[in-house]
Order: C-alpha cells, then sequence, then structure tokens
C-alpha cells in the first residue's frame, strides 16, 4: 500500500515566471501519457515536452528525445480580444506544449510515434536516436494530437485522432499514414460535423477495422477509415476520451468517468473480412457468426439479501456464450439454435417457437422490477444476439408440455437477485469445458459454429477434482434424463395397456392386468421413491445440483449420496429393461394371437 514517486523529474521542478532565462526546461500538464511497449513488456514511456524511457520500473529514466513540440506558433483565432495577451509565441513560453499521446509500435521495438497538445506528430524508427516531423500539413497551432495508435500489423502504419475543442473547431479530423509518415490521409467521411473526435484505434485481428470516438458517441469502419458508420446502439450521448479492445471485447472510457461494454466484437471481424473480399453481409440470406469463447462463470454470488433495485451498480455481461446471427428476411417458418458436444449429444436446444415466462401482475408473489424481460430465439428479419447459459438441457417435467410449448424462464427466484435481471437458477449442471458446436436452422438449412466453453480462470482447484466434478456430473445429468424418459414411455405404455385391456378377456386381460401393475409401480410420480423411474431421476437431479454449487472438490458426505443415488438409478433401470426385454414380447406375443395391436415403446 505504499507509494513512491518514481517519475523521471522532480515534482514542482520549473515554477519560474514567464521570462526566457527562468522558463522551466520540463513542462506538464494534468494528463502526461505513460504506456507500456508491447514488443518489449519492460520498456516503459513517459511523456511531458520530451519522451522518457524505463527498462526497470521507473528507478533509471533514460530521456530518449528532444523537445519535440512547435519552436513557435500564432495565436489562435479564437483567443480573440485576449490576444494582445500573449507576449511570447516561443516554445516554452506558456505551461503548455508537451507530448500528449505516446504509440510504441506493436511490430517494432525501435518505431515509437508521439502526438503533441500544438499539433505535432514525430516518429523514430531507431528507438529515439533521431527523430522525424512528419506532421500532416493541414494540421496547425494547438490542434491537440489526442490519440496516435500504431499500426497492428505494419509498422509504417499509424492513425491520428486530432481533437480541435479549444480552437472552437467542433469537426473531426482523423489521419492516417501507412508510409511512416511521409504521407497523411484524412479519413472521416461518415463522421458528421458537430463532435471533435478523441480517439482512433485499429483491431488487434482485423486488419483495417477501425474504432473512434466523439464527443457523441462510438463509430466504427470496415475499410481502413474509408467509410465510418455509427456504433452507438444503446450508448448514452457521451463525450469517448479513450477505448481499447480487449480479447473479443471493445471497451470504451468516457468524460464523465463511464465504462461502456461492447461484448464480443467478433461479427464487426467478420463483416470486414467479408467486406474486404467483396461480399457484402447484406448480400447472405442467413449469417451465424462465430462466438467467442464461453466461460463458466457465475457472475451473482451474492447470497446476501438482495441489494434494492435503486442503488447504482453497473451491469454485468452477458452470462454464458453469446451468440450472434443474422437474417436478411423473416423466416417462413420456426427458427432452431442448437448446442451438440464434442461426442454428437445434442446437449441444448432452442426455438422461436418456445413459451417464454412472464410474470403475471395479478398472481406474482414478488415485485415484477427483479424479473428480466425474456425473450424467445428472434425469426424476424436483422441482426440478432441470443445467449445460451453454458447448461444442459432443462430436465423434462414430469407431466409433458404440449408440443411446441417448451417454457424458457420460471417464476422461481434466487436468493442472489439483482433488480431487473434475475432469472430462475438453472436446474441443470454446467457443460463440460471443451468444444461444441453450434447450429443454426432457417427455412430447413443449417448453418454452425464451433464454440470453446473454458472453465473460470480464477477457480484454483485442482484439475483433477475439477474433472471428477465434470464428470460425476454429466453422468448424473444423462442418468436423471434416461430415467425419466423411460418414466414418460411406461406411462406411454400404461395408456396403451388401458386402450387394449377393454378388448382383452381371459388369459390375454390378466396379462395385461400383471404388466400393468409392473408399469405404474416402476414409473412412480412426483413424490416415490427412488426405486421408482420418477423417484431415481428426481434423486439423480437433487445429487447432480449439490455438486454445482461451487468449483471445488466433492466432499465425503457428497460421494456417498451420489453413489447410492447412482446405485438406485441403476436398480430401477435395470428392471426397465427387464420389462421391455421380457414382459412386454411375452404380452405381445398373447396379443398377436387375439388378434390385438401391440404394446410399443414410444420414443
Amino acid at each position: 500500500g505504499q507509494v513512491s514517486n518514481v517519475g523521471p523529474t522532480v515534482a514542482g521542478r520549473g515554477r519560474g515566471g514567464p521570462a526566457a532565462a527562468a522558463r522551466p526546461e520540463y513542462r506538464t500538464v494534468r494528463t502526461q501519457p505513460v504506456v507500456f511497449s508491447t514488443v518489449d513488456k519492460r520498456a516503459l514511456f513517459y511523456g511531458n515536452n520530451v519522451l522518457w524511457k524505463t527498462l526497470d520500473g521507473g528507478i533509471n529514466w533514460k530521456q530518449i528525445s528532444p523537445d519535440l513540440t512547435r519552436e513557435t506558433w500564432d495565436v489562435p483565432k479564437n483567443v480573440g480580444i485576449y490576444a494582445s495577451n500573449v507576449r511570447s509565441h516561443e516554445r516554452g513560453s506558456i505551461p503548455a506544449q508537451v507530448i500528449y499521446t505516446i504509440g510504441p509500435s506493436y511490430r517494432d521495438v525501435n518505431r515509437i510515434w508521439i502526438g503533441t497538445d500544438d499539433g505535432v506528430i514525430a516518429t523514430t524508427a531507431d528507438g529515439g536516436l533521431t527523430w522525424t516531423n512528419v506532421t500532416p500539413p493541414e494540421l496547425s497551432a494547438f490542434m491537440k494530437v489526442f490519440t496516435i495508435d500504431p499500426g497492428r500489423f505494419d509498422a509504417l502504419t499509424a492513425y491520428a485522432a486530432v481533437n480541435t475543442l479549444r480552437l472552437d473547431d467542433m469537426n473531426p479530423h482523423i489521419y492516417r499514414t501507412h508510409d511512416g509518415g511521409k504521407t497523411w490521409t484524412a479519413i472521416v467521411n461518415g463522421i458528421p460535423g458537430g463532435a471533435p473526435v478523441s480517439v482512433v484505434r485499429e483491431d488487434p485481428k482485423r486488419r483495417g477495422l477501425l474504432f473512434a470516438g466523439s464527443e457523441a458517441q462510438v463509430y466504427v469502419s470496415f475499410d481502413d477509415g474509408d467509410h465510418w458508420q455509427s456504433l452507438r446502439l444503446n450508448m448514452a450521448a457521451s463525450s469517448v476520451r479513450d477505448l481499447v479492445i480487449k480479447d473479443d471485447d471493445l471497451v470504451v472510457g468516457t468524460h464523465g468517468r463511464g465504462i461502456w461494454i461492447l461484448d464480443d466484437v467478433n461479427p464487426l471481424r467478420e463483416i470486414a473480412e467479408a467486406i474486404g473480399g467483396g461480399t457484402a453481409p447484406a448480400e447472405r440470406d442467413v449469417i451465424l457468426f462465430k462466438p467467442q469463447p464461453a466461460l463458466r462463470v457465475r457472475w451473482n454470488t451474492n447470497t446476501d439479501t438482495p441489494m434494492p433495485p435503486d442503488e447504482p451498480a453497473g451491469p454485468n455481461p452477458p452470462e454464458g456464450a453469446i451468440i450472434d446471427y443474422y437474417l436478411k428476411s423473416a423466416a417462413t417458418g420456426p427458427v432452431t439454435l442448437e448446442i451438440f458436444g464434442a461426442d454428437g449429444k445434442r446437449v441444448r436446444e432452442y426455438s422461436s417457437t418456445d413459451r417464454v415466462f412472464a410474470p403475471d401482475p395479478a398472481t406474482s408473489t414478488l415485485p415484477l422490477y427483479w424479473y428480466r424481460p425474456l425473450a424467445a430465439l428472434s425469426a424476424s428479419a436483422g441482426m440478432h444476439r441470443f445467449t445460451w447459459d453454458v447448461h444442459y438441457q432443462p430436465l423434462p417435467p414430469m407431466e409433458p408440455e404440449p408440443e411446441g410449448l417448451r417454457t424458457i424462464g420460471g417464476p422461481n427466484l434466487p436468493m442472489a437477485a439483482i433488480g431487473h435481471n434475475t432469472i430462475a437458477s438453472p436446474t441443470t449442471p454446467w457443460v463440460n469445458p471443451g468444444g461444441f458446436t453450434v447450429k443454426l436452422t432457417v427455412n430447413g438449412k443449417s448453418y454452425s459454429q464451433p464454440i470453446v466453453v473454458k472453465p473460470d480462470p480464477r477457480v484454483k482447484t485442482p484439475a483433477l477434482a475439477m474433472q471428477q466434478v465434470y464428470s460425476l456430473s454429466k453422468a448424473l445429468y444423462y442418468g436423471a434424463l434416461d430415467a425419466r424418459a423411460a418414466a414418460h414411455q411406461a406411462r406411454g405404455m400404461h395408456e396403451q395397456i388401458a386402450a387394449r385391456r377393454s378388448r382383452a378377456s381371459g388369459g390375454v386381460a390378466e396379462s395385461l392386468d400383471s404388466l400393468d401393475t409392473k408399469v405404474l409401480a416402476l414409473a412412480g410420480g412426483a413424490s416415490a421413491g427412488a426405486e421408482t423411474l420418477a423417484g431415481a431421476s428426481a434423486s439423480l437431479a437433487g445429487v447432480m445440483n449439490i455438486l454445482q454449487g461451487a468449483d471445488v472438490r466433492p466432499t465425503t458426505v457428497q460421494l456417498k449420496a451420489i453413489t447410492t443415488a447412482r446405485t438406485a438409478g441403476a436398480f430401477a433401470m435395470m428392471k426397465w429393461a427387464a420389462i421391455r426385454t421380457l414382459d412386454l414380447p411375452a404380452v405381445n406375443t398373447k396379443l398377436a394371437a387375439a388378434g390385438l395391436a401391440p404394446v410399443s415403446i414410444t420414443p
């Protein structure tokens, strides 16, 4: 918790008067840049009116540039009647004229770019031994070079955002060079006047995909700045002062000390790639964009009394996997989204025909402001974002829902609630980390993309212990699923037996009654014991969910309960197998002899 001043100059140095002899050797303003190199991660740069470099955390500094600001300058016209108060137009006569932005190359350890608050851009190709003034001719004194971003793929490329608020110039100014600053191109087509630009950045994964921030919003360019369009979406009109691309997310910092995050910009990368290849996205009927890796993260772990919904708090990112898709026109039938494991098993399914839970104000026992507004998979035209919660498909209810009316969500909210963003707790486990396939089906045609699910990087439980959790959870899930499916099949068998019993007599009727007694006893109900199929499914699901409380090694008590549940489940499934393979064929033989239809097992 202790803090030491490790700057290259002593604080307060150079606070002299306006006379030339007393001018400070080093000038600073409130917001001097401090930037690490990404090529040499030990190299830290700091700028005042010269550029400094340290390789040992500030113990020793080396000055690697002369004063790079303007030697002389004209008083800007917007100073107006106060222009006569300026007695000197030379460097150092005012407490400004500093390096305002530093851009160490992402490709070349010796290439560095700087921009000053008095309208200068300079670069070095030899680590600071020699510098070249490469200021675009359009830049005048006190046009503030707010951000200079080196090219991510080319050491001779750089982008400069120039803010002109101080000059009462409300137009955007962005410049691009591909030849080390010898020539510059103004690139603001599509950004309207009225909002100067403060930041421009190139995407680290897609060449020519640029992001810029103005005094009002964020813009995106898919063609290296030749054309821009708004990326504001739901963001409040804010003065965007900086932005970074962190992995697959766009993070924006505003002048009001706000942070806005656009999750997963991979769709923008794919659009840029398509445009670069001469294919506009609008020419494709359906696009399933490649999802970013998903994390098994418990994003809401507050088990105390929920915070009131009016408590100021930033929203959490969408939990689970973000899946983006585009429909050129509305689908003519249901749209489905399926997730398959590496073993080919389907682990989750969504449909545009799903029924979405919505709380009823007349019957809800909770204020409606706790619930998250839910929406089914969209089949309408346009760009859509859907999230898979990285859990297995919810187990079907003991009483099947009407066909096509599977319900998403539910009324029972957990204790860990968040205002306007609370959903029922999952009743099935997380999927295991690994590779999966996302399959989107529209108008009978399917589109697939791979997706990777990763563990929470903060979890420190040994991998072997977590593998035990993964294996047990998966086995318990499919055990509960199989037992529940068998219970449904047993009830279907009971209904068929009842339909044939009215036309049967004698020994056939007795055989049907005997089989029906076995089937009903084994099927069980919602409160049946673990020796029944329904009870075994409930028991397996119960111990399965115990494992999901935390990413930790199972306890001895939990393992014992799991063994008990699996043993009971295996015994119930063994009895069901005996009915299917021994009892049912024998009864069907008698039904056939009596001219009656056999009893079948429905899927």
